[in-house]
This record gives structure tokens, sequence and C-alpha cells, in this order.
């Protein structure tokens, strides 16, 4: 398995794993941030630190800004931990309200709007990368490139990247920025496999049904583009729930999993994500359990090192259907 991956050029200590900060704060509800939420964010970070994940993904939007907000309480408490860790962000969703729809902004006085409030919840100067979560169709090029070029050289943010972009939007956006876009964070998963199945349906008819971008892996390859993966553990299908799951495909893949499990001596969590590692695109899954042990459990992905073989296993069973 590579060590070396695109994130690295601009985050030296960046981990093969990130964590997802979203299950922070308590909860998607109204409820104040208590003293009980900033204790379960400390542990956990220092759980992910311990296990070697160095990389927090966080979201303006996550239980309603309160995982910024711990988060930011727990850097407020011991500011030493700063040094220790990258954090990203993302801005771009802002949710239905009492006049208006759901809806995404990518205009200049809301993108500037976010980060800076952002900044001011996590108790921090600058986001290490700050990602536009998912592209608005009312997007003005000059004026959002003009925005992000700004906060970056008022150091409020170091790198930006994208999520939920296709090969066209990112290098649209791309043309007109001063800084490269270092990261792309997509759904990708064992469960999820579409991103694989664009390249292996390539003159079959499959390909059709496929709704994958063609060619996102290999451009992001090509540019140095993080990719990262939301969803990586597929809310955990394959885990032992899974063994006695109705729909065969997955029964037989989480049987598998369990064997490589024993194999390997990990988790199979750890099995899941390998999956992912095992690419040679290098991506980086982002895992979002709050659960301190799940967290080591998945942090063992980083020992495992699949076979062809093993690999090809896992994606052909969780297909359920043999390859073109």
């Amino acid at each position: 398995m590579s060590t070396s991956f695109a994130l690295q050029q601009y985050l030296p200590k960046a981990s093969r794993l990130v964590y997802g900060c979203m299950g922070l704060g308590g909860g998607w509800n109204q409820n104040p941030v208590s003293q009980q939420d900033i204790k379960q964010a400390s542990e956990i970070t220092q759980t992910a630190l311990n296990a070697g994940i160095t990389v927090f993904d966080h979201a303006d939007i996550y239980t309603f800004s309160k995982a910024e907000h711990v988060f930011g309480q727990v850097l407020k408490q011991t500011p030493s931990l700063r040094n220790q860790l990258y954090i990203q962000s993302k801005c771009g969703i802002r949710f239905e309200d009492e006049h208006n729809a759901g809806r995404y902004d990518f205009s200049a006085q809301w993108v500037r709007q976010s980060v800076e409030q952002s900044l001011q919840r996590l108790h921090c100067e600058q986001l290490d990368v700050l990602l536009l979560h998912r592209p608005d169709p009312l997007m003005q090029l000059n004026e959002l490139a003009e925005t992000i070029n700004t906060l970056h050289q008022q150091g409020k943010i170091a790198h930006i990247g994208v999520s939920n972009m296709n090969t066209a939007q990112i290098a649209f956006l791309q043309s007109a920025l001063s800084l490269p876009i270092v990261a792309n964070q997509i759904e990708m998963s064992l469960a999820k496999t579409d991103w694989l199945d664009d390249s292996i349906g390539v003159n079959t008819p499959a390909s059709a049904n496929v709704g994958f971008n063609t060619g996102l892996l290999e451009y992001c390859q090509m540019h140095d583009i993080q990719l990262q993966a939301w969803g990586c553990l597929a809310q955990g299908t394959f885990s032992e729930a899974g063994l006695n799951a109705e729909d065969p495909r997955i029964q037989k893949t989480a049987h598998y999993v369990k064997q490589l499990a024993a194999e390997y001596q990990v988790s199979g969590e750890a099995i899941v994500l390998a999956f992912l590692l095992r690419h040679p695109a290098n991506i980086q899954p982002v895992i979002g359990t709050t659960n301190t042990k799940r967290i080591d459990a998945c942090a063992q992905a980083t020992t495992v090192s699949l076979t062809r073989e093993q690999w090809y296993n896992l994606y052909v069973f969780s297909r359920g259907e043999a390859l073109p």
C-alpha cells in the first residue's frame, strides 16, 4: 500500500484517514451545547489523534453548527492541540427557513460570512482547507474565485477544495483560481461502487446506467486532487448486522469481510476501509463514528494491504454480479 497521497503535498502530516465531525455537538436538534458534549468531543479528538488521525473534517451546518462549536471549545481548553491536527470545513449549504427552500450558496457574502463564523466557532485563525460543500448552479465564477483568493490572502484559509463536484465543475472553478484545488470529497464505499463500475463498464451496455461522472478518478489523480470518501463505512452494512441480511449480496460480502478480518486479525471496519485504501487513487476515507472503540477499529485499516484477489472478491461480491 502506498504511503504517499496527494494531500500530503499541502498538509505534510496528513493522515490516511480523516475524522468526520458531523456527529459532534449533541445531535441534529436545537438543544444547547452541554459540558457532556464538549467532553465527548475532547475524548473523540484525543482518541483519533492517538490512533494517528490528524485531519478533522467539519462543515458549518453539522449539527446546526454545534459540531464546530464543541470542537472549538476543545481547542480553547487545550490550545496545544491545534498544532497536532489539521482542520477542514465546508460551506455552501443553506437550510430551509421560514421564507425559503433549502438551497446552495456560493455568493461572496455567504462564503465570506461562513468562513468567518466557522473560525469564530472553532477558535482558530485559519482553516487548513476550505471545501465548497455542493455545487451551486448560480455560482458566479469570478466572484467566487475573488472571494477565495481574498480569504487566502487574508490568512483565513490555507487551501481550497470541493465536495461532490464533477470533472467539468472542478476544471471550471480551477480556471479562475490562483490556488490549486487540493481535494474533492465524494461518496465512495463498498456499498456504493459506481466510481468503480464506471471504470469497468466501458464498452458495455451497463455504462449507460452507472450515473457516475466518467473520468473523475483519473482527473483527480492527474491533477493531484485528493479524493476523500464520505459514507465510507456504508453505515455498517457489512458489519455483524450484515451477516443475517435478507439481501444475499450483502450477506455474502459481510461473511467475506468477517473472514478477512480474522485472517488479518483486524476489525471488520478495517477491511471495509482497506478496500478503499487499496485503490491506486490513494483515497482518504472520512470516518464519522462517535464510538471511540470503533475509531480504533477503523484505524487498523492502515495496517492491511489486501491482495488483488481479495480486493476483487470484495468488489464482485458487493456488486452481486460478475464483472462484464
